[in-house]
């Protein structure tokens, strides 16, 4: 029987622990990629679920913004509405209205039907001509007290209302038009009213 020396036995157990080496090294290696390619899903999975839960967010976000507006609608719309109506009653008692011209034709026909032929001058000019200016003054104050109530209470609206909403500006604006034609076709319809301008004229 041939007889191993120690160099020969040392060598084959050097060759087998390398060769058991390589082989597990080369598992390593053919398990590596395996390993990576999991972790990579699962961090690319992990990713993608991030992303849609941003986009969730974002949704939801963009939504709660959305709901209040559509829930309480645009604000000042009521507002600015009520200053353009104040503005339209203030021009109509300036102006006049077919309110008014019906009413003064009225009490014309009345102070007609009510005045005698024999009457003096002076009362068929005021039965007949000063009781109809007078309706119509009449008639145009309550159109300008109107624009004057409805201008005032837009501007305090503010006051009573959610505090951090300013007034928009041009509701302010257009409210004090109201306001203002309003003071002025009062002021004239009292004038009016009690002949301090355009009274009857003299039939003496």
């Amino acid at each position: 029987m041939g007889t191993k020396t120690v160099d020969e036995a040392v060598d084959a157990n050097g060759t087998e622990a390398k060769s058991d080496e390589e082989t597990v090294n080369a598992t390593k290696t053919d398990e590596a990629p395996d390993a990576e390619v999991v972790e990579t899903g699962n961090a690319e999975a992990e990713d993608a679920e991030d992303a849609e839960d941003r986009d969730d967010l974002d949704a939801e976000a963009l939504e709660g913004e959305d709901t209040p507006e559509a829930e309480k609608g645009t604000p000042g719309v009521g507002q600015g509405a009520a200053a353009v109506v104040s503005a339209g009653l203030g021009v109509v008692s300036l102006t006049g209205s077919w309110v008014a011209t019906v009413a003064a034709a009225r009490e014309t026909l009345v102070g007609q039907l009510g005045t005698s032929s024999t009457a003096s001058v002076a009362k068929q000019v005021k039965e007949v001509y000063g009781d109809a200016w007078a309706t119509t003054a009449l008639v145009g104050g309550l159109f300008a007290l109107a624009a004057l109530i409805v201008g005032v209470v837009v501007l305090v609206r503010p006051a009573f209302g959610a505090p951090g909403k300013p007034q928009a500006a041009w509701i302010k604006s257009v409210a004090w038009a109201g306001v203002s034609l309003g003071v002025i076709g009062l002021v004239l319809a009292v004038a009016k009213y009690s002949d301090i301008i355009l009274g009857l004229p003299s039939t003496s």
